[in-house]
Order: structure tokens, then C-alpha cells, then sequence
């Protein structure tokens, strides 16, 4: 009797110990969560280059100003996170196909991809900031961005092997290929919004908002990636603005400081 009384008696106490145990091992699998993951290594990937010039202006080419804005936004990263490591699809005017930029960023593991370009259209009057995620496009406007960004594989040798018969030429292959849903989606819209957000807060620019649409640079990234349109070259006040000094310094620290709110809220969930 007396031992069964020891049993019955000691039985909350062990329960209580248990429950606190657990509690012990869920707390400390949420400090090593938080520990865990941080943004350590980003790509920046400067569009274009060699010869493949991108659009252009009256007076600039697109691969000229992305190569200044993206070497730019490298060094502010550096000077203010020099934990975090920088790697560049290119530093200087190279040829890169669009397949061996996202794997430049596979095979360092990166965090983010982060891919700078210039846009245009024939209204001269358009203006301002996009920024794009891999997804479907639900406009014309959407699909005729990524229709000319990725008839740069058109500069590729045996591009229908290398990117699965995909045939930049064809409406039809750009919303088949749009459908194509990244698994890194959430954070690639996230990390978009901050750009967008900075574009107009920091850069006092007229932000277009955050859009999808089927990018083959973003397709075989296997992390968050957004690809920038920094502004229109077809509009003689910005393409003024892209070219300068000035203006690749404000457009690299709204998404230097972009890149610090999405570090930041990654590693603080």
C-alpha cells in the first residue's frame, strides 16, 4: 500500500517534469529555428552585358547603368554588412547566359538573387519602378516584359536544348512557362515589396508595384529572387536620372535598404 501510495503521489511530479522537458526541447528547437537561418550570401546579378546591350535610351545602354547600379549596391552591402557575402553574376561588360547566372547563385548556395535591369516601351511618357517575382502574368504589359528579357537567349548557342524547347518567340511558351510557380514564392513577393516600398520612400520614385510574370533568370534559382526594373530608358527624364551618378546611388540604397528590412524580418520570424 505504502508503495503504491509513492507511486500515485510521485505520478503528478513526474508528469509535471515531463511536461517541462518537453517544453525545454520545444523552446530550445525554436532558439536553434532562430538561429538557424540567417541571409548570408545574396547575388546580385547586373542584366545583360557583352553583347547583349539590353534596351537602351537616346544616349545609354540598359547593360551600362545595371553594371553601375549593381556594382554600387555591392559595395553598400559590403561596407555595412561585411557579414554578409556578396557575389556578382558579373563585374565587368561580359556575356552571361541567362542558365549560368542562376547557377552562379545555386552553386554558392545564396540566400537572395537579386537581378538588376532597365526597362522600356514605346510611350515615351512612361515611367517609373517595377519589380518582378516568377509567376503568372495577368496583363499584356507583364508579358511583353518578360517576352523582351528573355530573348536574350537568342544569343545562346542550342537555347531550345538548353531551356527545354522554350521558345522566347512564342506568346504561347511565355504563359505556359509563367504558370511555373517557384517554391520560394512568399519570400521572393516579400523581399519584392520591400524594393518597391524603398523605391518610393527612399528613391522618391513613382513605383509600379511588385508584378509576375515568366522570367528565365528567376526559373532556376533555388532561392527567394526578384528581378528590378529600375526605371524606363524610353523616357528622357529617367533615362537622364539612370545615368547619373546621383540617381545609381539613390536607386542601389533603396534596395540596399531593402535588402536590410527583408534580412531583418527573415531572421527575426
Amino acid at each position: 500500500m505504502g508503495q503504491r501510495f509513492s507511486f500515485f503521489w510521485g505520478y503528478p511530479a513526474r508528469l509535471g517534469l515531463l511536461v517541462c522537458m518537453a517544453g525545454l526541447l520545444c523552446l530550445s528547437a525554436a532558439q536553434r529555428s532562430r538561429t538557424r537561418y540567417r541571409v548570408q550570401t545574396v547575388v546580385i546579378d547586373a542584366g545583360h552585358g557583352g553583347k547583349d546591350p539590353g534596351t537602351h535610351g537616346k544616349k545609354h545602354r540598359e547593360k551600362d547603368i545595371t553594371l553601375a547600379i549593381a556594382l554600387e549596391l555591392g559595395d553598400v552591402i559590403e561596407q555595412y554588412m561585411p557579414n554578409v557575402k556578396v557575389i556578382y553574376t558579373r563585374k565587368t561588360d561580359v556575356f552571361i547566359p541567362l542558365d549560368e547566372r542562376a547557377a552562379i547563385a545555386n552553386r554558392n548556395n545564396a540566400d537572395l538573387f537579386i537581378s538588376i535591369h532597365c526597362n522600356a516601351i514605346s510611350k515615351a511618357s512612361m515611367h517609373g519602378t517595377e519589380t518582378y517575382c516568377m509567376g503568372a502574368h495577368v496583363n499584356k504589359g507583364n508579358l511583353d516584359v518578360a517576352k523582351r528579357e528573355n530573348s536574350t537567349i537568342l544569343l545562346e548557342k542550342d537555347y531550345l536544348q538548353k531551356y527545354d524547347g522554350f521558345n522566347p518567340k512564342s506568346p504561347l511558351a511565355h504563359i505556359f512557362f509563367s504558370n511555373m510557380q517557384s517554391a520560394h514564392i512568399t519570400n521572393s513577393l516579400r523581399f519584392a515589396s520591400h524594393v518597391e516600398d524603398q523605391f518610393a520612400r527612399r528613391g522618391g520614385r513613382v513605383s509600379r508595384g511588385v508584378k509576375q510574370a515568366g522570367f528565365i533568370v528567376l526559373w532556376k534559382t533555388a532561392m527567394p529572387s526578384a528581378l528590378i526594373e529600375t526605371g524606363y530608358l524610353t523616357n528622357a527624364e529617367e533615362e537622364k536620372y539612370l545615368a547619373s551618378k546621383k540617381g545609381q546611388v539613390y536607386l542601389a540604397s533603396a534596395i540596399y535598404r531593402a535588402f536590410r528590412d527583408y534580412k531583418e524580418e527573415m531572421e527575426g520570424r
